[in-house]
């Protein structure tokens, strides 16, 4: 006997936007994010309505359950990143996704423990993020962003609160380690405009001027496109490689962009998206550069067919 259609509101309407801001902080792609979501949708509605109706905070069970997915999806993430051609970066956001994807936050926390919501979704933070263990890194956001209590987060990491406790102390610490206080979001935004006028002008000078002298630039292009296939270090050589992308492809396009809640650039090619540039700005200089230029991780960026651009590969800081 099939049991009667539910009636009144769905206790889980609303729960989504927040599902899919912990899951892309925790898993770096949107893609990702919106797979860990419908599982745990559709774990919710396989329960039968008694079952549904025995579960007292339907949000804190479905965050839960995600959470629990993302820990797994971590996991497997791991050993399919050692496959992957180049370097690994996460998904940029756009302006628009970046607003939807900014969950709700409650609760109290120690102000000294707090990561606000626009920082936990800069590339800087989420680079970061992909160095912790899958525990530190759900400690971390559910605790610091999302404001769970570590006895809510050891029921999801499945660790007694006091190893949760640990765990998010740790990936703070990892944080600090290794990121600069950044520069005033004005002076972010204006180093990025200079930045990209240098880059126009073909003025290497004026880029060397701009980063860091240990600055890093680190491109994604995930084998469907050539790319920096490591890390180029350095202030000139990022300069030069720079100017001689912008010699490749005469015809690009740069726009002043928010990428992940950052001043960043985007390049375009005949109206397409064909790569997303974020920035780490400390004090007055660049100290990191994150170049996307996966088609996969465009999509958020243009509307029309994918087009790829081909440039000479950098296989080695050193050659």
């Amino acid at each position: 006997m099939t049991e009667p259609e539910h009636s009144g509101p769905d206790p889980i309407t609303g729960e989504g936007r927040r599902l899919i801001g912990l899951a892309y902080r925790l898993l770096g792609s949107l893609a990702d994010a919106e797979d860990v979501v419908q599982e745990t949708y559709a774990r919710w509605y396989a329960m039968s309505r008694r079952q549904q109706e025995a579960i007292e905070s339907p949000g804190a069970w479905l965050t839960k359950v995600a959470g629990r997915i993302c820990l797994d999806v971590l996991g497997s993430a791991r050993a399919r990143r050692e496959r992957y051609v180049g370097e690994w970066l996460p998904e940029p956001l756009p302006e628009d996704r970046t607003e939807w994807i900014n969950g709700r936050s409650g609760g109290a926390v120690d102000p000294a423990d707090r990561v606000t919501l626009d920082e936990s979704i800069s590339m800087a933070f989420l680079v970061v993020l992909e160095s912790m263990t899958p525990a530190e890194r759900v400690a971390l956001i559910l605790h610091d962003v999302f404001r769970y209590s570590f006895a809510e987060v050891a029921e999801i990491v499945g660790r007694t609160p006091a190893a949760c406790r640990q765990l998010a102390w740790s990936a703070r610490r990892r944080v600090r380690e290794s990121q600069a206080p950044p520069a005033p979001a004005a002076r972010r935004s204006g180093i990025v405009r200079e930045f990209k006028q240098a880059w126009e002008a073909k003025d290497i000078d004026a880029l060397i001027g701009l980063l860091d002298p240990d600055a890093t630039a680190i491109a994604d292009g995930g084998g469907v496109v050539n790319a920096v296939l490591r890390a180029v270090e350095g202030a000139e050589r990022i300069a030069r490689y720079a100017v001689d992308i912008a010699g490749w492809v005469p015809d690009l396009t740069l726009l002043e962009r928010t990428v992940n809640g950052q001043p960043g650039l985007v390049a375009r090619r005949d109206g397409v998206t064909v790569m997303v540039v974020a920035f780490d700005v400390a004090t007055d200089r660049i100290k990191h550069i994150w170049a996307v230029r996966n088609p996969e991780k465009l999509r958020p960026w243009t509307v029309g067919p994918a087009r790829h651009l081909t440039f000479p590969a950098v296989v080695s800081s050193d050659s």
